[in-house]
């Protein structure tokens, strides 16, 4: 039987390192499991060097390459630009995206500062006046079992929000002998733990809870000041000298904070949990209820009904493959879980879904912008070592100079391509 043709979206995709080749899995299977209103096409991919570009283009399944990506922004054949690049670039790439009349899909954190997530923010609300549209890609919302909280809580299950329990664990850099990353580096990276996974966890609390965060106070850590830089190069961009480079960003957040609703949240974010892979950690406890996620579980979402006898009381183990289930009911029989890689081809169901019907796909780059917010709120409260910084919520942010951490140093220009065997989280 030949399915119905459906009008094609044209992608056109910036980066093609570790985030890149996600989203290129994603674009290639959601039109095949899922039955989308507009047919993703794998047009052209951008990256610096042509044959790293042309290489990746063949591996990922993309009709064409170029190695200027304004290029991608000039082609008529070209829809929607997905950004998989280094923060520091995504303000520029992401502002002349909208301004050329492309959808934009902007990896996260969606920029290394407020002040150009606000640019990027009223670029976004010019732009849809004209029907176009961005999306920030927080990709753990499409993780079926914390969709299923969002649900749980948005239906009254838990009650009045009292507490918020967040971590995101990794242990990637825990040896001093890795190397330098240009996610070490504050001029490209914008942050470190804190903004590379820390972002998410400030997502994914808000999305479940469906509440903002309202201030915090928190403790930012460096606990290795140099690293060796890469083998490869002999030098990163012309960081450090002799070998060693400059840790400019944290290695570690810690943070309190206050959510609109009046309940409190503790958050961590490190790369130095020895053992810890990729442990994101977050519990609500309510007034009539509890949920409990870890995404090193991530089919299983634990849920306690408070109004059960205490006889019988307890945390209940689900495991979220039923068909009745979010998104899981294009995929596998139940009990046959999903992976890492379904939160993007989850993510290209709802954008593509949102861009037929002609609404905005979220997160938004206004919620971009919050999490900014936060993140930036959290950096103020640790460098004045203040007891409570609050998060504006209109007025734009002073971006002047912000104290340093100790061992913070300003860093070097940067290539597009990550470094080789190295582990971190990028979506």
């Amino acid at each position: 039987m030949t399915l119905p043709a459906r009008p094609a979206l044209r992608v056109g995709m910036i980066g093609h390192a570790f985030m890149g080749a996600a989203h290129s899995h994603a674009w290639r299977t959601a039109p095949r499991f899922f039955d989308l209103p507009l047919t993703p096409e794998l047009t052209v991919l951008a990256g610096r060097d042509p044959a790293g570009v042309t290489a990746a283009a063949a591996r990922l399944g993309w009709a064409d390459t170029e190695t200027d990506w304004r290029r991608v922004l000039e082609r008529p054949d070209v829809d929607l630009v997905d950004i998989c690049t280094p923060g520091h670039t995504h303000a520029e790439m992401a502002i002349a995206a909208l301004a050329a009349g492309k959808h934009v899909l902007c990896e996260k954190p969606m920029a290394n500062s407020v002040a150009e997530a606000e640019a990027m923010a009223e670029a976004a609300e010019r732009a849809a006046d004209s029907g176009v549209r961005a999306m920030v890609g927080f990709t753990y919302r499409r993780v079926p079992a914390i969709t299923l909280a969002r649900q749980l809580v948005a239906e009254g299950r838990l009650g009045q929000i009292r507490h918020v329990r967040a971590q995101y664990l990794q242990d990637w850099i825990a040896d001093p002998a890795s190397p330098m990353s240009w996610r070490l580096e504050k001029d490209k990276a914008g942050s470190g733990a804190l903004g590379d996974i820390g972002a998410h966890i400030v997502d994914l609390t808000q999305f479940i809870t469906g509440q903002t965060l309202t201030g915090v106070s928190a403790l930012l850590e460096t606990f290795v000041a140099k690293r060796p830089l890469p083998a490869s190069s002999g030098k990163l961009g012309g960081v450090g000298g002799e070998g060693m480079g400059e840790v400019t960003v944290d290695d570690a957040a810690v943070f309190l904070g206050r959510f609109t609703g009046g309940a409190l949240g503790t958050f961590e974010a490190t790369r130095f949990a020895l053992g810890r892979k990729n442990a994101i950690r977050i519990e609500v406890n309510g007034s009539a209820g509890s949920l409990a996620f870890d995404f090193e579980d991530m089919n299983v979402l634990h849920f306690f009904d408070g109004g059960e006898p205490a006889a019988t009381a307890g945390f209940r183990r689900i495991v979220v493959t039923e068909p009745e289930h979010p998104y899981v009911g294009a995929w596998w029989p139940a009990g046959h879980g999903l992976g890492y890689e379904h939160g993007f081809t989850h993510q290209v169901v709802d954008l593509v879904t949102a861009l037929a019907a002609g609404e905005q796909p979220t997160p938004s780059f206004a919620d971009g912008l919050q999490v900014q917010r936060v993140l930036d709120a959290v950096e103020r409260s640790a460098a004045d070592r203040s007891t409570w910084t609050e998060i504006p919520t209109h007025a734009a942010q002073d971006e002047g100079p912000r104290p340093p951490h100790h061992s913070q140093a300003r860093g070097g220009p940067l290539d597009e391509a990550e470094e080789p065997n190295e582990r971190k989280d990028l979506s």
